[in-house]
Order: C-alpha cells, then structure tokens, then sequence
C-alpha cells in the first residue's frame, strides 16, 4: 500500500517496514496490519516514544460494543455501564451485513487497539495503544450520555454520528469542555453542506476524512464547522460478527477516532492543557497537499488541514488562550438539564433505534480498489431526517 507523500514528509521521520516489526524482529504477514497506513503515516513507532494515551480515558459514544475482540480485549474500563448494549440485543432485527451494535468496536480499536499475535503485531493496533476505553452505548439520549461520560472520568469524548439537534445535545457538550474534556465528532458522508449535530456545536473539534493522498474525501460533509481532516478512506477495522472479524471500511467514524486517539496522545503529555489549547496544537500542526499550499483557512473542504500527531506533540507551540482557535461557547454551563424541559430524545426502540445508518459508508462493502493516485469513493449512507434520526460514521 502506498503510503502519501504529503502525510508521509511530515512525520519527521523515515517510514520503513520496520514501524510493521514485531518486538522479536520478525516482519507480520498480517494483511490486516499491512493494510493499516495510517500508522505508517503518522510514524507511529517514534509517536509512541513520546506519548501512548497511559492513564488518558476516551469516552466512544456508540451503538455498542464486543469488548471480546481479539484486537481490544482489555482495553474497556469496567462498569459502571450507561444503559450496556450487548451484542445479542435487537441482533434478529440487523439485515445480512449490518454491524450496527459493533460500530463501537471498531472505533475502539482505532483509538486504543493493541492487536494481538506475536508482540501485538497482527490486527488493528490504535494510534494511542495505552488509552482506556469508557464504553457509553447509546440508544436513547445523547445529551445524558455526553454528561454521563464527563462525570466518569472522561478526558476525550468520541462521537463518531450525527444527528438532529436536541434542546441539550450543545449544551450537554458546553459541560463537558467545561469539565476539561475534548469533544471530537465527525461531519457526516453526505457531501452535503447542511450544518448537522453534534459537530455543529461550539466547542467541538469537527472531522472529515483524508485519504492516501491528502485529498479531502469525496463524501465529506463540508461547511464551516470542518475543522480538521484525519485517515478515513480504507480503513482496516475490528467489525463484524465475531471475535476475529475486520471490515475495510470508509467514512468520517474511522477519522473521528484518529482525532481522538491524537487528542488522547496530547492530553497525556500536556495534561494541563484545557480542550482549547489542545485544539490549537492540532491545528498548527495541520498540513495540506501541496495542490491546496495557500488555500485560504479555514476551508469548507480541508478545515485548517489533515492531522500530524507528531509535529503536535513535539513542536514548541505557545499554550495560547485557553479557549483556543475554534469557536468555544459561551457562558457559565449546566450541570443538568433544566428540570422543567420535555425529554429531548424520548426512548428510541425496536426499529427506531436499529434503522440508524452507519456513517461509516463501507461497513461489510469490503474493500476499496487505488487505481494509480487516485482514489475515487462513493458512499451511500442512510440518514434518518427526524430530528431524533442519526447516521453513524
């Protein structure tokens, strides 16, 4: 697989077979692994001499999870659960190929996988191995699941969908940046330029997905809550219907999680940092291809550029303000929603709650053909357009 120049010059390092080495010296023949370039990429060998995620908690807000996975087992904090997802639940309702309860496993793997095999050296590893997972599978409220997850111990919240606005969907979200936690979701697989939520809330670091080559994706949703880009197209992932299962999949999920697993990297090494200020670093660290070398910044398509994990944890970058580049709410947040206020998101059951469409367009659509430099993807996803609808990326 080739592995971008522009992702590749930035690193700050040589990438060779050897980032694929296991601890005993022994080149994988995992494909899986092989087919893993966001690693390769990034230089994660030299990445995680400076920071592995140890002692940061991502919290992935998701359908659910198989926490038996080869490549996570382990990596999932214990309960308490907010409202646990097994994997049997509502499974006689999923279509041939649907995978819609182990979306989260995959975004989990993406984030904090440690493979398995011989040193770790098969499977999907994420680019913050070290991480912690708090599992939050959520059917009903994302507003209340937000807030759950901060009051657990989150430092980075995952939201890898999108959905309509609820009265506390943006301010379950002003909360948890209150509380010191960083908010990543992704734009959407539309290529539409209609706002969506939660990205649309101020505070939230908004993803679209790159691919080899530093080209913006096709299917990125664009407007100006893009703010950053990270790898989304042909994404080796730990989905499917058993412990051993991997999909190469496509979409803003996969991107959504290298954010966070960046974050996560980040908040290891400047735990003082507030959400704001680790925004910063990702954003002055962001590179282009050098066909867009002068795009005006931010851009609807490119944000301020695609993620460079290595540059944000090395670079000597000022702190700056601690509200950061991006737009931050404003005021004094809630700690609960107000007590008088409807139910924003009443119960999502049976059909309602397994009909929503995974963002993530490739899921059991196998993998994608690079013909010379070009990628070239269409991804069809399915959006719910009630409010209470979401996609899953």
């Amino acid at each position: 697989m080739r592995v971008p120049r522009t992702l590749r010059a930035t690193v700050g390092a040589v990438l060779t077979s050897a980032l694929l080495i296991t601890a005993g010296g022994t080149a994988s023949a995992d494909q899986t692994r092989k087919d893993l370039w966001p690693l390769e990429a990034f230089g994660a060998g030299q990445l995680w001499k400076d920071a592995t995620g140890k002692g940061v908690t991502v919290a992935v807000l998701d359908t659910g999870f198989r926490e038996t996975h080869q490549d996570v087992k382990g990596q999932f904090l214990p309960e308490p659960y907010f409202g646990k997802a097994t994997q049997a639940e509502g499974a006689k309702n999923l279509k041939p190929g649907e995978y819609v309860l182990d979306h989260g496993t995959g975004m989990a793997a993406i984030i904090a996988g440690h493979g398995h095999g011989p040193g770790g050296s098969e499977g999907v590893k994420g680019l913050a191995p070290e991480a912690k997972i708090l599992p939050v599978p959520e059917y009903k409220n994302t507003g209340m699941a937000t807030r759950w997850a901060v009051d657990h111990g989150a430092d980075v919240i995952n939201m890898s969908y999108s959905e309509g606005r609820s009265a506390d969907t943006c301010e379950s979200i002003h909360y948890a940046i209150s509380k010191g936690a960083v908010v990543v979701a992704g734009m959407g697989n539309d290529a539409a330029t209609e706002k969506s939520y939660p990205v649309g809330c101020p505070g939230v670091m908004g993803v679209g997905a790159v691919d080899q080559y530093g080209k913006s994706a096709e299917f990125n949703n664009y407007n100006s809550d893009m703010d950053l880009l990270a790898p989304g197209v042909a994404i080796p992932a730990a989905t499917g219907r058993s412990d051993a299962s991997y999909h190469t999949e496509n979409g803003n999920s996969g991107s959504t999680a290298y954010v966070s697993a960046a974050a996560a990297l980040l908040k290891e090494k400047y735990p003082d940092l507030t959400p704001g200020q680790i925004a910063n670093r990702l954003v002055k660290t962001a590179g282009l291809p050098k066909d867009q070398k002068g795009l005006k910044l931010p851009d609807a398509h490119y944000g301020y550029g695609f993620i460079q994990p290595g540059p944000a944890l090395r670079k000597d970058i000022p702190e700056g303000s601690k509200e950061g580049p991006l737009p931050m709410p404003k005021g004094k947040a809630s700690s609960q929603l107000d007590v008088g206020a409807p139910d924003p998101d009443p119960p999502m059951g049976g059909k309602a709650a397994l009909n929503r469409a995974l963002l993530y367009g490739g899921v059991g659509l196998g993998v994608l053909v690079v013909v010379g430099g070009v990628v070239a993807i269409v991804v069809a996803t399915r959006r719910r357009k009630n409010a209470g609808g979401q996609s899953w990326g």
